[in-house]
């Protein structure tokens, strides 16, 4: 009996010291037990205050980017194989409803070469079906298993880059996932507790990054009309009006117009890594360098075109035009930028990836920091208010044993504090509901203890013997109670958004230290009280 009494004392004693130090670690003074237990346990959104953030993925637009590409490709096979045509082109869907709308038309198809067309098309391009509009017309449509996959991998890559590109911020415990609403259509929840610039976090969020080095073919105009007038109305096949971007000071539609090519030397994709930097006359601007295989096809093409010009342009506007003086490999500038901070959000935003479509805001709310510490006030003092009440009516009912109950809401609390410092878990307010809601489980649970074993003394059996049977006839029913609990977090969890997940996770750890403290160290306070009185006829419960 002793032996077990001093290896159950251990393994308490042993739990105690893993989840004081879970929550405080090794303070060195007073003051680092407050920071030490603000460090561990992580605060979410509605405790430290913070932005909240709601985007839509507009899918449609990477459906127009992939259109793009097979139109690019489409020109390159059909003239490798002789074909000849009078356009390809698409429409222009504008919205989400609208993107499976999307059609590829190829006009002007000859009759003689009506066959080598349809062959190239079902040869390179089955993701796309082909319905004939005339003897010389056809249109693409994109197969409705391809625009599925699309979408979700849009959406999912739009998820993984706006995640980078957080997390390059240095943000603490910031929540990025999928809206969880029913009726949310690709949409993304984004919270950044305790930020403190939600403008720039933001505005870094919200670009596109879509970076393009495309030779000017024409230009500067003063305005679009001028471009076109230039060209008889019509810009020449595959070239685009790009604007550039306005300086510090100058209207939004004050900068010059360019033609350029439609089909860029380099994109963002080819990028290996972008940093900021400072130029020769300590201007700010943000310096890239290519990957192996667009370095080799940057370099021929700028060895080629020694003294034409070079655009840089960022999310379709212009932001620096040059001319090629040599051969360029792997590497090039950004400049012209405003400062530091442009720069260094420049470089995060390229190196994390462009997006592969743009984003809506749908919902934007800030938390201050004096609600989230008026929350965190108020849950405290009905934890602690609750936890007093609790133990009240547990000493006056039970009364030696309201200590013992009393031992064990501590622990439990203590043990679900240092569970969520360990688990890297953030604490919401709804999980101080779970917090509370745990105290009442917990003492639930010893409820049902105490009852059995007041019921096994009434029945005459010896003390020891009441204590034996109350706890395992008691064990079962908190067992069915906490297993039924947890299947009902569970589904909370998976179906939830993350204020009910926050509250499911919670209430989950609370049970699972619950069923230590009340059935392992309950018990053992109860054995080595009756071994400090091995002659005890009775016991106060």
């Amino acid at each position: 009996m002793k032996r077990s009494l001093q290896t159950r004392a251990a393994i308490i004693v042993a739990v105690i010291l893993l989840s004081v130090y879970g929550i405080v670690g090794l303070p060195t003074s007073p003051g680092d037990i407050l920071k030490n237990m603000q460090e561990n346990i992580k605060l979410g959104l509605d405790l430290k205050g913070g932005s909240h953030l709601i985007l839509q993925v507009q899918v449609q637009d990477a459906i127009k980017g992939e259109a793009d590409q097979v139109i690019q490709r489409l020109r390159d096979d059909l003239a490798k194989q002789n074909v000849r045509y009078t356009s390809i082109d698409r429409n222009d869907p504008t919205s989400i409803a609208e993107a499976d709308n999307l059609r590829i038309s190829i006009k002007g198809i000859e009759l003689n070469d009506a066959g080598n067309f349809r062959d190239v098309i079902g040869r390179n391009y089955t993701p796309w079906n082909i319905r004939t509009e005339s003897s010389t017309d056809y249109t693409l449509e994109l197969k409705e298993s391809e625009l599925i996959a699309l979408k979700s991998d849009t959406v999912s890559r739009s998820l993984n880059t706006i995640e980078q590109r957080v997390n390059g911020l240095g943000l603490s415990e910031p929540t990025i996932q999928l809206h969880g609403r029913a009726d949310a259509q690709f949409e993304i929840l984004v919270q950044l507790p305790g930020v403190e610039d939600p403008a720039r976090v933001k505005k870094i969020i919200g670009t596109a990054a879509v970076l393009e080095l495309t030779d000017v073919k024409d230009g500067p105009f003063a305005s679009r009309q001028l471009a076109l007038s230039q060209h008889g109305g019509v810009l020449p096949l595959g070239t685009k009006l790009v604007q550039e971007r306005p300086q510090p000071g100058q209207a939004r539609d004050g900068g010059s117009f360019y033609l350029v090519s439609r089909t860029p030397v380099v994109t963002g994709r080819d990028l290996r890594n972008a940093r900021a930097s400072r130029d020769e006359f300590n201007r700010w601007e943000t310096a890239f360098t290519l990957t192996q295989e667009a370095a080799s096809r940057f370099g021929r093409f700028t060895e080629s075109n020694v003294g034409n010009r070079l655009s840089v342009i960022l999310d379709n506007q212009i932001v620096n035009v040059a001319t090629i003086q040599s051969r360029i490999d792997d590497s090039g500038r950004i400049t012209g930028l405003s400062g530091e901070q442009e720069s260094t959000d420049l470089a995060l935003v390229l190196r994390a990836g462009s997006l592969p479509a743009g984003i809506q805001y749908l919902e934007e709310r800030t938390v201050g920091p004096s609600l989230g510490a008026d929350s965190i006030r108020s849950g405290f003092v009905a934890t602690v208010v609750g936890l007093i009440l609790v133990v009240i009516i547990m000493l006056a009912y039970y009364r030696g044993a309201g200590v013992n109950a009393t031992v064990v809401l501590v622990l439990n609390a203590v043990m679900l504090m240092a569970c969520l410092a360990y688990f890297g878990a953030v604490l919401t307010l709804p999980g101080i509901a779970g917090v509370i809601l745990t105290i009442g489980m917990a003492v639930d649970s010893n409820v049902l203890i105490f009852e059995r074993i007041r019921e096994e003394l009434r029945g005459g059996k010896a003390v020891s013997a009441a204590i034996d049977l109350g706890f395992k006839k008691a064990f079962l029913t908190i067992i069915d109670t906490h297993v039924t609990t947890v299947v009902s977090c569970a589904f909370l969890f998976m179906f939830g958004t993350g204020p009910v997940r926050g509250f499911a996770v919670t209430l989950v750890i609370g049970l699972i230290a619950n069923l230590f403290t009340a059935v392992f160290v309950s018990r053992w306070l109860f054995d080595w009280g009756l071994f400090r009185r091995r002659d005890a006829a009775a016991i106060s419960i």
